[in-house]
This record gives structure tokens, sequence and C-alpha cells, in this order.
């Protein structure tokens, strides 16, 4: 359910409010400590990851469990560096790429407090409306027409 006009402005007044009052913690409410954090995951993942390489080698030159470390290690910085990945998606498409209102605070504010459904792209027929607003409009028919 969508937040009404009065709830979205005062959301506003408590966001202007905290930069007011604390702008260190507005700030990293707003993500940049989450984007260092997410690039030195990656970073974190890609040495791991180069670190099993190097441990597969050894273990198919000398014992096999060595090698299956490596591999171990490889899949676990794989997950990581993935994960990172799509919180660094998530950072780029966020606030100022669209996909909210943009408040001069800084912050953003989503439409109920989610975040918009990017589409997924259907090769045939025209765009249809998420499940949610279907079944929401279909309520409302049904209320109008008497209950039928």
């Amino acid at each position: 359910m969508p937040l009404s006009e009065e709830e979205l402005r005062l959301l506003e007044q408590m966001e202007r409010a905290l930069v007011e009052e604390d702008p260190k913690f507005a700030s990293t409410l707003r993500g940049t400590a989450m984007r260092t954090s997410a690039r030195r995951r990656g970073i974190i993942a890609a040495f791991v990851f180069a670190l099993g390489i190097s441990l597969l080698f050894v273990g198919v030159l000398t014992e096999w469990y060595v090698g299956i470390i490596g591999f171990v290690l490889m899949l676990g910085s794989a997950t990581l560096a993935l994960s990172t990945a799509r919180t660094r998606q998530a950072a780029a498409s966020d606030p100022r790429n669209g996909g909210g209102t943009s408040h001069p605070s800084g912050f953003t504010s989503y439409d109920g407090g989610r975040r918009p459904r990017r589409g997924r792209g259907r090769s045939s027929g025209g765009a249809r409306a998420p499940f949610m607003e279907r079944m929401e409009s279909r309520w409302r028919k049904r209320r109008e027409n008497g209950g039928l």
C-alpha cells in the first residue's frame, strides 16, 4: 500500500531533521560506507580467488586435499564477488539514477517503502501491471459491483 501525501510529508520532515541533527549519521545512511565496503569485499574476493587457483594447481602437483581446499576457496570467493556485484548494481541504480523520489536531503523515498520492480522484458505482448496491482483492481471491481 503506497504512502499517503501526509505520510510522505512527515517522512520528508523527519529526514530533514535527521540531516540537521546528525549529518555524519545521515551520510552513513545514504550508502557511502556501503560502497566502500562493497569495493573492499570485491578486492578481497579477487585476492582469495587467486589464492584458490594457486592452491588448486599446487594440489594437482602434490596432495589432492590441497586442491580441494583451493577449489572451496575459489567457490567461496566467487560467491562473495557475485554478492558484491549485486550490491554495487543496487547502489548504482538506487537513489540518484531514478527509481524513487529524490529529496534535497539526499534520501530517496520509494512508493510504499518498496523499490520499484524492473520489467522482465517480455518478448511478446505489451506491458502488464504487476500482480498485486491486478489483484487490487479486481478486488475494487468486485466491491463496486456488489460483491459478485
